[in-house]
């Protein structure tokens, strides 16, 4: 292999390790707005029936799903206790 050629290759593999770096930001911001949303959803839901301690089954529905796919996308712990007191909340059918 000449320099030139090996200079061709390395080039090559820098500039898709630049796109893959900046395909794997541009990912991991993806899942941060999600996380973010979902948050906020089951935050909305939450203070909705916070003080009825009354939760409608589809909105417990939703929010179990949403707080998987929190859980899932590795989202923090904040919203556990939040999770586990909407738990033990009277459902509406």
């Amino acid at each position: 292999m000449s320099v030139a050629e090996f200079v061709a290759i390395f080039g090559e593999v820098v500039t898709l390790l630049g796109v893959i770096v900046g395909v794997m930001v541009s990912v991991s911001k993806v899942i941060n707005g999600q996380k973010c949303l979902m948050r906020t959803e089951m935050l909305r839901i939450y203070y909705h029936n916070r003080d009825r301690e009354e939760i409608r089954q589809y909105e417990l529905e939703n929010f179990i799903m949403l707080y998987e796919a929190y859980k899932n996308l590795k989202g923090n712990s904040f919203i556990d206790r939040i999770y586990e007191e909407v738990k033990k909340w009277k459902v509406i059918t």
